[in-house]
Order: C-alpha cells, then sequence, then structure tokens
C-alpha cells in the first residue's frame, strides 16, 4: 500500500469518525455540556465537524487522485492535530485515561503524517 493510500484512509477514518461520534453523542444526551456551558461546546462541536469535513475531502482527494493536495492535507491536518490536544485536555482531566492514550495515539500518527512523509 502506498503512503499516499494510507494517508487518505487515515483521513476518511479519523474524519468520518469523529463527525460519527458528535452525531451519537447529541442523538444518546451524553453531551452535559449542552446545558452547563452550550456557546463553549457548540463552537467547539462546529470545529470539530468542520475538520472531519476538511479530513473527508482531503482524503477522499488523495484516494481518487492518487497523490494530496499540499494547502488541504495540511489545514486539515493541523485542525486535526488541534482538535486531539485539546481533546486531550478534556479527557485527561476527567481521569479517561484509555481515551487519553488512543488520542495521544492519533496525535503522534498525524504528526508523522503530516512532517515525515512530505512527498
Amino acid at each position: 500500500m502506498s503512503i499516499n493510500k494510507l494517508k487518505g484512509i487515515y483521513q476518511i477514518l479519523i474524519g468520518s469518525g469523529m463527525i460519527g461520534i458528535w452525531i451519537f453523542l447529541y442523538i444518546s444526551s451524553q453531551i452535559p455540556e449542552l446545558e452547563t456551558e452550550p456557546i463553549r461546546i457548540i463552537m467547539h462541536i462546529i470545529a470539530e465537524v468542520i475538520t472531519g469535513i476538511l479530513l473527508l475531502i482531503s482524503g477522499f482527494y488523495v484516494l481518487i487522485r492518487g497523490h494530496k493536495q499540499e494547502v488541504l492535507y495540511n489545514i486539515s491536518l493541523g485542525a486535526l492535530i488541534y482538535t486531539l490536544i485539546a481533546s486531550t485536555g478534556y479527557y485527561a482531566q476527567k481521569a479517561e485515561w484509555s481515551i487519553v492514550v488512543v488520542f495521544i495515539t492519533m496525535l503522534i500518527i498525524s504528526v508523522i503524517l503530516l512532517l515525515k512523509f512530505k512527498k
């Protein structure tokens, strides 16, 4: 499997997962911040959904074209890296360490894909 195909698949999986988890959390009423701090959480959700959409577009572009569109790729992974850092802090504060480990792993993979494989 080529590195570009791996990049595209990674972006599609993460992007669809981000959007999917927010849909699931909303439908199952598992976003308590909607009651306690609605403006902040709504803006956070919007940022994560936009990140997910950018990842999906970039990932499909990579798979269809066989190469990445540099600006979109960098922006989408940069947004993902930001949200992974913020989300890791949120779950660390709640002492949900298994999620912290998953997010740190995703953060490391994202940084490697952004910096290591430039072609």
